[in-house]
Parts: C-alpha cells; structure tokens; sequence
C-alpha cells in the first residue's frame, strides 16, 4: 500500500520572514522600477518672441510649392491681424517673423490646407503693437498636469500627452512663470495627483522648494474615449495653489486618437489664458501661509503667536535649567572637568517614517519639542515612505535617542544615524 509522503514543514516564524522578506524585495523593486523607469519629457527652452498658434488657412496656387508659400504669407497676416497690429506691407511684416510652425498640414498638387504658428520677434515687433512692456510675469509657478483617464490619475507616472503638450509648449510669451519639471527621476514619487489634494503647508513647502517654486498650478485634462479609435472627449479644469482653488473650465474634442495631441496643445493655450486672466485678477498671488519665515496675520492670530513663541521659550529655558541640573548630578565627586564641547550643538541625521503628511507634520513638531533639540531641517522628504530630518542637538547622539525615546518614538541608532518612528 502507497505510503503518503511527507515533506518537513518550515517552523512558522521562518515562513513569516521569509514572506515578508519577498514582500520587501517585490516593494522595493517596483520603488526602483517607478524611479528608474523610462519616463520624463524634458520641457522646451524659452524664448521672450510672441507666438501665435491655431491659424487656419487653405489657399490654392499654381503648385504644390507656390500654394505653401501663399499660405504661409496668409498665415502671418492673420496672425499679426490677431495680435491688434496695424497694416504694414508684407515685406516688413516678414521682417517681423522668426518662425512659422507647422501645426498640421496637409498638401495637394495645387492647394494648401494646413494649421500653423507664427512666431514674431518681440524687440522688433513690440513697438509697432505698442505692448513692449507687457507688465510683470507672475511669481515661479509650479505646473502639475494631470491626466484622469479610464478611472485612473497620472501625473508623471508614465509619459502621456498632456505632459507632452506642456513639455512642448512655449511659455516666452505667457506672463506666467511656469516651473516644469521633466518628470524623470524621482519626480514622479514627489509629483503624484494625491499631492493636489493635500493641505500640509510644511509638506507643500518642502515640495515647492525642491523647485524653487512660489506656489503651484495644477491643470486637469479628463479624457474620456467613446470607443477605440472613436472620438475623444475632454474636460479641462484649472486649479492652483495648496488649496486646489477653482479658475475655470471648458471642453474640447478630438474626432480621433491622430488630433489627440493637436486637441492637447491648444487646450494648453486656453488653460494658459485662464491663468492669465486670474494673474491679471490678482488671484494667483503666492500663498503667503507657504512663506513659513513671514506669515502674514492679523493682530488676533498674530498674538497668539507670540504667546506661544514666549511659551515655547519658557519651556526651552525650562528644560535648559533640567539639563544643567543633570548635568551637575552626574558631575565626577572628585571634581574632575566634564569633556570640553559635551554640551556643544551637533548635527545629526534622523530619519522618520512618514505615511502620511500628517505623520509628516507631527513628526517635525515632536521633534523639535525635544529638550536639548536646538533646530530640525527636512531634507528629503517622501510621504509614504521614510523623510530624513538634520537636527541640531546640545549633547551626544545617545542622549538624542533618549530625548527623542521621551516624546513617544521607538527609537532604533546606527552609527550616526537615528531612525524613529510610532
């Protein structure tokens, strides 16, 4: 009779390991795979030249060639008609032009039909439109494009056409300040769309600082396909600043996945009036509770925070008079010198785990509230993961971990390295 065979089972703590020690290789993979994938538009340099896009024109000539150059010259009339420029002859107006771009076009054996840009130098061009100073541009904005397609949200997780249509369009003649990142690199862990929705002012500073960036624009494109190869609905919403403050939508459409991309770019041109009108409006001011150095307050707010600034140095001289006392108990009896520089600042790393920006913010504060902690600088942050902190502390990095154990942390020390969390 056929004895059933038996294979010795692993103990269960040994599985247990050995399944979160997959899990952790399976996460930090795909962590690598998100950071070094092949993603990221490099955005266009820009230029200071006027640009005018989205001109129709469709003109017959004795050929091919001579059809183009009729329409092109069309072109470049209809565009300075459109910035409000008086009459001159073709030959100047030529003068004026640096460039026509070609948008789409389509030739025939005696016809042109095509849409295009024309780009006209702005120091020979501004005086004749009378608008060579055309007011200040806004403060650094950063851009956050956001794609929402079949249920899901992209930023740079991956490359797609929205981020192309900014990556490709030419901001010299905005009077907003975009900062657009490429989306390569780490970009896509910093940038995500649940980003727009945060509220965190110490998160949101620490994002638009890695920038240098004033405050943030985020244009929404919702794509919605009717069926393969069918049309392609969509809704554009712009939005700005660390409250996702509404400016304006509208709607487009593309009969086809081949005007995609056309459909995208001119909805960048509608999404960057949108902007600015509201610059003109004075809504795209920078938020000044991101200025975390110069809050701007009324009297009420601004006396309670200087209550709790004088509170807060009560407790520090406080907790100062503790250490001194501590330090004078553990004193030698036999009247020996402590250490030169024992109770000298030092900087140490600490990192924090960092689930969410609330953790984020709370982390920072307890920290700080540590006694003998005399500053803590963020300097790399990743919600979700493990932010670092550098921070200044009056003693050696035993008695940090001590402090820090006081506030509540489970505390782990490598070296010279602190690692906290709750």
């Amino acid at each position: 009779m056929a004895q059933p065979l038996s294979l010795p089972r692993l103990p269960r703590k040994a599985t247990i390991a050995t399944v979160a020690a997959l899990a952790l290789l399976a996460a930090g993979a795909a962590l690598w795979a998100q950071v070094e994938g092949d993603r990221g538009i490099a955005p266009i340099a820009s230029s200071g030249d006027i640009d005018v896009g989205g001109i129709e024109v469709d003109v017959r000539g004795d050929n091919a060639e001579d059809a183009r150059e009729k329409g092109w010259r069309e072109a470049q009339r209809k565009a300075w008609e459109k910035l409000g420029g008086p009459d001159i002859p073709d030959g100047q107006l030529q003068g004026l032009v640096v460039a026509v771009v070609i948008e789409h076009e389509s030739i025939g054996p005696r016809r042109y039909v095509a849409r295009l840009g024309v780009t006209f130098d702005r120091g020979r061009a501004g005086a004749l439109l009378g608008a060579s100073g055309r007011g200040p541009n806004s403060a650094p904005m950063l851009l956050v494009p956001v794609t929402r397609s079949a249920g899901t949200y992209m930023v740079y997780e991956a490359r797609n056409p929205w981020q192309r249509a900014w990556a490709e369009y030419q901001t010299g003649s905005s009077r907003i300040n975009y900062v657009r990142p490429s989306g390569a690199g780490g970009d896509s862990l910093l940038i995500t769309y649940g980003q727009a929705n945060r509220r965190s002012r110490t998160w949101w500073r620490n994002v638009l600082d890695q920038f240098s960036a004033s405050d943030v624009l985020v244009p929404i494109a919702h794509l919605d396909y009717k069926w393969p190869g069918g049309p392609i609905e969509g809704r554009f919403t712009a939005r700005y600043g660390p409250d996702n403050t509404y400016l304006g939508s509208f709607t487009m459409t593309a009969e086809g996945p081949e005007q995609l991309q056309p459909m995208l770019d001119q909805a960048v041109l509608r999404m960057n009036t949108i902007f600015e009108r509201a610059y003109a409006e004075g809504k795209l001011r920078p938020d000044p509770t991101l200025d975390l150095g110069t809050v701007e307050a009324d009297s009420a707010l601004q006396r309670l925070i200087e209550l709790g600034r004088s509170a807060q140095a009560r407790d520090q001289a406080e907790a100062a008079a503790r250490e001194a006392a501590l330090t004078d108990g553990l004193a030698p009896a036999n009247g020996a010198t402590p250490p030169p520089g024992a109770a000298q600042v030092a900087s140490y790393l600490v990192q924090f785990a960092t689930p969410d920006a609330g953790a984020f913010d709370a982390s920072i504060s307890a920290v700080r509230a540590a006694p003998g902690v005399r500053s803590a600088a963020v300097t790399s942050t990743a919600i979700g993961g493990h932010s670092v902190m550098s921070v200044g502390f009056a003693g050696s990095i035993e008695q940090l971990a001590e402090a820090l154990r006081a506030r509540g942390f489970t505390v782990r020390q490598s070296g010279n390295v602190i690692s906290i969390s709750r």
